[in-house]
């Protein structure tokens, strides 16, 4: 199959969607398709790339780390041209999700959508966190999934989310795979050494953005007490974000700062030692659909210690592979991450063992070929569906077709967000 991927993240960003995209698309080639990968510019992206194409785009929008593809037209129309998919695959419902809803109209092909995101939570990036905001948000990425052929939700959770918010369109649940071997490799002494971290210390780990929605000052509050009634515990956070200061100052003034490392993004074979250092993965964050990150520290043996949530129940096992908190309290995490390393040396073995199994599970070869067969399928029904169509005149009324869809659902989205903006003034001033 020929496959088009239009994604608003991408490498070198760091965070879920890029990674899914790229694990999916190591993963699609390796099973002999084709993979076309369209995605914005971003700071210190590769020089040469294969089978990407890079739209020209805003960087850092609004002091976050993302970047804002502009619309250049007809920028893709030669490389689209080459390539013939035969389907588009979008991983945003706006800005080259409307492209690709555009491309899959114009051509015919079907559109497939991830919903990754739960957008609402990251509202705080473009307004302030109103309610009317997060509702249009909502109803924007709902309407989008239903002009898609069909959406892949990373999660049971979010597939049952969907559906309570009227998606109707199918959904099928494919999680995001990973490299399992690639992240059994370990190599953890070395990285503590480069870190100046004792070979003997209980090491808790966090990767991923430092941003507000990660719910990270509630991690970190939770970490400073543990490491303060721990003294042979670290905590090793990798990444970078808005952040990091505001952590790094409550770590102070716990005065547990010497005790904990940020060596910033990690990428490689630096990665991969930095989960295998760590003897327990914490994990606070509840607007997650798939904890990706959980996978990958599991697949090196580190057992997990979160708040369940979206993303998490699908991959925690409370007292098997690692705790699952009901939850967010303090005392309650510093509490799990306590047992976790008070267990006896074949207690801590079992629950390694167990982590690892639950990663070989959602391997990337297992996705890679799940999500495939809803390619196919989807692909099929199309062909099957739609009454063969040729001249411009067609793929004109298409376009035309999907330029209204897409109006039509960013109105009936903004018209629900301002009547309960109004709802709520009115019962404000009652």
């Amino acid at each position: 199959m020929r496959i088009v991927m239009m994604t608003n993240t991408y490498l070198p960003h760091v965070g879920g969607v890029a990674r899914s995209v790229e694990s999916f698309s190591t993963g699609l080639r390796e099973l002999g398709h084709n993979v076309m990968v369209v995605a914005p510019e971003f700071p210190g992206m590769p020089e040469k790339e294969t089978d990407v194409v890079r739209v020209p785009a805003i960087q850092r929008f609004n002091g976050s780390d993302f970047s804002v593809r502009l619309p250049v037209p007809g920028l893709l129309t030669d490389p689209l041209e080459r390539f013939q998919p035969e389907i588009i695959h979008a991983h945003h419902p706006f800005l080259l999700g409307d492209t690709a809803l555009r491309v899959a109209s114009g051509r015919g092909i079907p559109l497939v959508f991830t919903h990754h995101t739960l957008y609402e939570e990251y509202t705080h990036y473009v307004s302030s966190e109103s309610d009317a905001i997060k509702r249009f948000v909502i109803d924007l990425s709902t309407g989008y999934a239903n002009l898609c052929d069909h959406v892949i939700a990373p999660s049971e959770s979010v597939s049952a989310l969907l559906q309570q918010r009227g998606v109707t369109v199918p959904i099928t649940v494919v999680p995001t795979g990973v490299d399992v071997d690639r992240f059994g490799r370990r190599s953890g002494k070395k990285f503590r050494n480069t870190q100046g971290i004792p070979e003997e210390a209980f090491v808790v780990g966090h990767i991923g953005r430092l941003a507000p929605e990660k719910n990270l000052m509630f991690l970190t509050r939770s970490v400073a007490a543990f490491l303060k009634a721990r003294p042979e515990a670290w905590f090793l956070v990798a990444g970078t974000g808005p952040l990091e200061e505001e952590m790094k100052e409550l770590f102070g003034s716990e005065g547990v700062l010497d005790r904990v490392r940020f060596p910033g993004i990690l990428k490689g074979r630096d990665l991969v030692n930095a989960y295998a250092s760590m003897d327990v993965f914490a994990f606070a964050s509840k607007s997650e659909t798939q904890g990706i990150v959980l996978v990958e520290a599991m697949a090196a043996g580190a057992p997990v210690v979160a708040v369940d949530a979206s993303g998490v129940r699908e991959v925690v096992r409370d007292g098997v592979n690692g705790r699952k908190l009901s939850i967010e309290d303090q005392d309650t995490f510093s509490s799990a991450l306590a047992w976790v390393a008070d267990l006896p040396p074949e207690a801590r073995k079992t629950l390694t063992r167990n982590a690892r199994k639950t990663a070989r599970g959602l391997s990337n070869a297992v996705s890679s070929e799940r999500l495939a067969s809803v390619y196919a399928s989807v692909i099929k029904k199309k062909a099957a569906w739609d009454v063969p169509e040729e001249g411009l005149w067609q793929s004109a009324m298409r376009r035309i077709q999907a330029e209204w869809r897409l109006l039509g659902t960013i109105a009936h989205a903004a018209g629900t967000a301002l009547v309960g903006a109004e709802a709520t003034m009115e019962g404000k001033s009652a």
